[in-house]
């Protein structure tokens, strides 16, 4: 534990020194902001439904964004080297890396509680679907996270860690909207490793155990990888 603790300080500490932190949950909060206030002027809604439709999208892209220097980058300055000829267990420098690019996602939705907070002053709010809400939010960013890890481990230039794990996390978006070009003996199947389906469970107020153990499972499957990754590397 003391080691990850040490990697996950190192990591969102060099987050916070850079401009990437700040420039993440700005343009973040900007392009929420845009929506949720679009809708409650125009629209004349004030509600979470847009702002649970349209961060699930924007995650695509932004965790990708967080995750793609975690292991391309010391890698790339020969710091990964060094990291793996030590007494360091490898799932250990995953942690901990995963760890500070979950809390960089924490400090991103945080501030979106704001439009929660919003919602609740002009009407009364249903707590149950809010809730819930952030909850999947939070898991699958998580899980994007986890596949982000994964593919920063694959490669040593940031871009392709970035074009990897959004190639991936697409898929995952995507393997609901397809059910209507597949056999009826597939649709159960694909539908249950499509990522959103579970979100929309969530965010409507219902915890289902399976939902929290599909997330859990792929976020360890991923890092697990990544750990193999870096297992295959020592051994070189």
């Amino acid at each position: 534990m003391q080691i990850i603790w040490t990697i996950f300080k190192r990591e969102l500490r060099a987050y916070f020194d850079s401009p990437i932190a700040y420039v993440v949950i700005t343009v973040f909060l900007l392009f929420t902001g845009w929506f949720f206030t679009t809708n409650f002027f125009v629209v004349g809604q004030a509600d979470l439904r847009v702002i649970f439709g349209i961060i699930p999208f924007t995650f695509l892209f932004f965790t990708p964004a967080i995750t793609m220097r975690l292991i391309s980058e010391e890698r790339k300055t020969g710091t990964m080297e060094l990291l793996v000829t030590m007494p360091i267990p490898d799932i250990a420098i995953i942690l901990g890396k995963y760890l500070a690019a979950l809390a960089l996602l924490v400090a991103m939705i945080i501030p979106t509680l704001v439009y929660g907070i919003t919602v609740a002053s002009l009407g009364d709010m249903d707590i149950g679907p809010a809730l819930g809400g952030y909850l999947g939010l939070l898991l699958m960013g998580a899980a994007y996270l986890a596949i982000g890890t994964f593919g920063s481990a694959l490669s040593v230039n940031q871009v392709v860690a970035f074009i990897i794990s959004w190639v991936i996390v697409f898929a995952f978006f995507l393997f609901d909207k397809m059910l209507f070009l597949l056999p009826n003996w597939m649709v159960s199947f694909v539908e249950y490793l499509a990522i959103e389906y579970h979100f929309q469970n969530i965010a409507r107020g219902v915890i289902d155990t399976r939902d929290i153990i599909y997330y859990l499972s792929l976020i360890a499957l991923a890092l697990f990888l990544a750990a193999r990754v870096i297992a295959a590397r020592r051994r070189r």
